[in-house]
C-alpha cells in the first residue's frame, strides 16, 4: 500500500531538517511543527504513526530520526518535486518563484516513470531550478562543496550555486536584484554580530539581512 500524502510530506519535511553535521541529534518535533505550520500535538501523533510503520525513530529529547525506509521514501519525494520543478520552469516557462506550490501538488499525482521520463527529456539535470541537488532513480545526491554567503569576507567574489527555503516574494526580489544561479556576488562588507551584508551585483549595491545570506549558497570552490 503507497503512502499517504501527509506521510509522505512529513518524510520529506524531516529529510529537509536533518543536520548531517548533528550525528548525535535528532530533529526536534517542535521544529517540524514549525516548518509544517501545524499543532506540536499534531506532529507528536504522526510521529508515533511513523514509528510504527518503520519510518522513522524517536526517542524523547533526542529527536526524530530516518529509517532507510523513511529516507529512500524522502528522497523520492525530493527527487519528484525537483524534476518537476525543473520541467516547470524549462519546458512550461514557469518563474522560479512559482514552482514550489505547483509542484507540491503535483508530486503526489505523478508516478515515477513519469518523473524518469520527464528526467531524461531534460536531460538528466542535476539541479533544480534554485541549485538544489536532483537525487537519481535510486536515490544517490551528487555532494556539493558548497558555504554560505555569510561565511566568507569582504573583499571575495563569489558564484551563488543554491538558494534554501526561500519564499517567492524573497525568490522575486533576488531575481530583480540579478541573484539567480550562476551569479557573481561580491561582499563589500558585513556589520557585526550577524548584521546585514552589503553586496555587488552587475556594478549594483545591495544591502540583505544575515538570515538571507545563510540561505545564499556559494561554490566555495569557484571564487577569486
Amino acid at each position: 500500500m503507497s503512502a499517504s500524502k501527509a506521510i509522505e510530506d512529513y518524510l520529506k519535511c524531516i529529510y529537509k531538517l536533518e543536520d548531517p553535521q548533528a550525528e548525535n541529534k535528532g530533529v526536534l518535533t517542535s521544529v517540524i511543527a514549525a516548518r509544517l505550520g501545524v499543532a506540536q500535538a499534531s506532529v507528536s501523533n504522526m510521529i508515533k504513526k511513523l514509528s510504527e510503520q518503520g519510518y522513522v525513530e524517536y526517542e524523547p529529547y533526542y529527536g526524530v530520526t530516518l529509517t532507510e525506509t523513511g529516507r529512500q521514501l524522502a528522497l523520492q519525494m525530493v527527487r519528484r518535486h525537483r524534476v518537476l520543478e525543473q520541467y516547470l520552469v524549462e519546458r512550461l516557462g514557469y518563474a522560479w518563484d512559482e514552482v514550489d506550490a505547483e509542484a507540491e501538488i503535483l508530486e503526489h499525482a505523478v508516478s515515477d516513470k513519469l518523473v524518469d521520463a520527464m528526467w531524461e527529456a531534460l536531460g538528466k539535470p542535476s539541479h533544480d531550478p534554485h541549485g538544489s541537488p536532483i537525487p537519481d532513480a535510486e536515490g544517490v545526491i551528487s555532494p556539493q562543496n558548497l558555504l554560505p554567503l555569510c561565511d566568507f569576507e569582504p573583499g571575495v567574489e563569489l558564484q551563488l550555486a543554491r538558494i534554501k527555503n526561500r519564499s517567492p516574494d524573497e525568490l522575486r526580489y533576488l531575481a530583480s536584484i540579478g541573484l539567480t544561479m550562476g551569479a557573481q556576488v561580491r561582499i563589500k562588507s558585513k556589520a557585526p554580530f550577524n548584521g546585514p551584508l552589503m553586496i555587488e551585483v552587475d556594478n549594483n549595491l545591495h544591502a540583505i539581512d544575515h538570515r538571507m545570506a545563510a540561505a545564499l549558497m556559494v561554490d566555495a570552490e569557484v571564487h577569486v
